[in-house]
């Protein structure tokens, strides 16, 4: 019983907004009872945001190029340099595939691809300012520390002038890729190649302290254990305590196919939504939880709202890294605002800072619009006419 009251208590302290530690948090995540675990987390919710409001974006995933020098094992986007199948779109298709998702009612878009040897930081400013004056009004949630910390190797500069050039080129945000999981041993049996994860850490604190906010995400079940996934959470929140410069947690889970990645594990629903739940009670500090439908699926992704999530992420009108491992969940707008009225909650388009742009309070201010559909075109097939350069 004394194990049950102190469960007890540390979950009823988390939902009052009080700090858990890490060993309190693997402790809930292991051993809590599920659906008190989920209320826990969802007093979070409730306290945090009382008008029920869950929120989506529309954005587009903008591959730039597939070639990688970093060959990380679970990836099955890559390719070598050099290799038959590597290719970079320039810049006109990348222009035109904006134009696409502005059309649609995008206001964001992600703009990442591969470790390419030859692209430093110029290539990324002339990027950013093309897309930033052709359409001003999509915000550039784009790369991660990762490819920050390449372009600085490949130009020979610092963290800090490349985070600056990039900035005042047009990018708007760091996206939280690259962060799969951050304690040493996981990361180094996924990505031997890659920087540490305190290095990425390490980046993004030096952007959060230059004026630059991102996310931070989390790639659930390539073999890591229960206390590295929490380890993972610490990380985050140690430099959070520092910063301020997080706007959203979004953990997913890896996709186990058409790569090197020996084992092919991957986290079960009810790891995944555990995991959801005790991030929103460990995160005191992280404003958003965003859940990955795309992963994971509709329906785990709806049920996800009801332990702790305020966010559902984005109708990608493009994705093709994640889906190149298996991923094969698709939706469309209506589809995404029916997930979250039939959870109960009220749906609103969002921004990428989580302002509001449109609340839907009732079904008849729900959009119509069927075009707005994820995977509107895939980037590893040129259009008529537009070829890819290798």
């Amino acid at each position: 019983m004394s194990g049950d009251r102190e469960i007890d208590e540390i979950l009823q302290r988390g939902a009052d907004g009080g700090r858990i530690t890490p060993e309190e948090a693997l402790l809930i995540y292991t051993d809590a009872p599920l659906h008190p675990l989920g209320e826990a987390a969802d007093a979070v919710r409730r306290r945090r945001y009382p008008d029920g409001i869950v929120t989506y974006l529309i954005d587009r995933n903008i591959n730039y190029t597939n070639v990688c020098v970093t060959a990380c094992k679970f990836c099955a986007f890559y390719r070598a340099p050099k290799h038959a199948e590597g290719w970079s779109h320039d810049l006109d298709e990348i222009l035109r595939r904006c134009g696409e998702a502005a059309d649609l009612g995008a206001t964001q878009v992600m703009l990442q691809g591969g470790h390419h040897p030859d692209y430093g930081v110029q290539y990324y400013e002339q990027l950013f300012s093309a897309v930033k004056a052709a359409f001003p009004q999509l915000a550039i949630h784009s790369i991660g520390p990762s490819e920050i910390l390449h372009m600085a190797k490949v130009s020979g500069v610092s963290i800090e002038e490349a985070i600056r050039r990039i900035t005042a080129a047009g990018l708007d945000s760091i996206a939280g890729a690259g962060a799969e999981m951050l304690p040493d041993r996981p990361r180094r049996a996924i990505a031997p190649l890659k920087e540490s994860g305190q290095r990425w850490l390490e980046v993004m604190e030096i952007a959060h302290r230059m004026g630059v906010e991102s996310t931070a995400t989390m790639m659930m079940g390539t073999g890591e254990t229960h206390a590295e996934r929490i380890a993972h959470l610490a990380m985050i929140r140690d430099v959070q305590d520092r910063t301020g410069g997080f706007r959203a947690f979004i953990p997913w889970t890896y996709q186990p196919e058409n790569n090197h990645l020996k084992g092919r594990t991957q986290a079960t629903t009810m790891e995944y939504l555990r995991m959801v739940a005790t991030s929103r009670l460990f995160f005191d500090n992280v404003a958003h939880l965003q859940s990955s439908w795309l992963t994971t699926g509709k329906d785990v992704g709806q049920l996800s709202l009801h332990m702790g999530v305020d966010d559902l992420g984005s109708i990608m009108l493009e994705e093709n890294v994640i889906s190149s491992a298996g991923a094969r969940h698709r939706s469309k707008l209506t589809e995404l605002i029916w997930m979250i009225r039939s959870a109960d909650r009220i749906p609103a388009q969002r921004d990428t800072l989580y302002r509001h742009l449109r609340v839907h309070r009732t079904p008849a201010d729900d959009p119509t619009d069927e075009r707005v559909v994820s995977h509107f075109s895939s980037i590893a097939i040129a259009p008529s006419g537009v070829a890819a350069t290798r």
